[in-house]
């Protein structure tokens, strides 16, 4: 082989083709192996619900997370009418604070652009700012309860 024709065959190998330009990817990830679309959207996704482990609560499937923590799924699941992001319908449905995490969080291809104001809840023994996104607390009562008072109440579910 010429030198000139090894240094056409490198340009050759290097340079990316077309289907490798165009091979989708997930939307939330950027992986491309594995991968499906999401009914709800129409989004190229991981296909990885097979990585999360029951009761774990981890964040590691693309796939869960937008089928579990989005507006966009929500909207879809219940057959509302319209775009997720003019719903209001979604809107009365979910908590205030809920519904801004559900429409702005990383599992999301598209975002809200506004997120409308909600007081916090509040631990209704110690008036403690719960964070109903992040877990951790316990509903009795009509009322919301943070982890201490909850386990104040309840020592055996530690």
């Amino acid at each position: 082989m010429t030198p000139k024709a090894k240094t056409a065959t490198k340009k050759k190998r290097s340079a990316p083709t077309s289907a490798s330009a165009a091979r989708p990817k997930c939307g939330l990830c950027g992986k491309t192996a594995r991968l499906t679309k999401t009914e709800c959207c129409g989004q190229w996704i991981c296909d990885d619900e097979h990585k999360y482990r029951l009761f774990s609560y981890a964040t590691n499937s693309c796939s869960r997370n937008h089928r579990r923590y989005t507006l966009c799924r929500y909207h879809f699941e219940n057959e509302h009418d319209g775009l997720w992001q003019t719903c209001p319908t979604c809107r009365e449905e979910i908590d205030a604070e809920m519904y801004g995490y559900y429409g702005t969080n990383e599992f999301n291809f598209e975002r809200l652009d506004k997120v409308p104001e909600f007081e916090p809840k509040r631990c209704a023994e110690c008036n403690a700012i719960i964070r109903l996104a992040e877990g951790g607390y316990s509903m009795s009562g009509g009322g919301y309860h943070c982890p201490d008072c909850t386990a104040k109440r309840m020592p055996w579910a530690r």
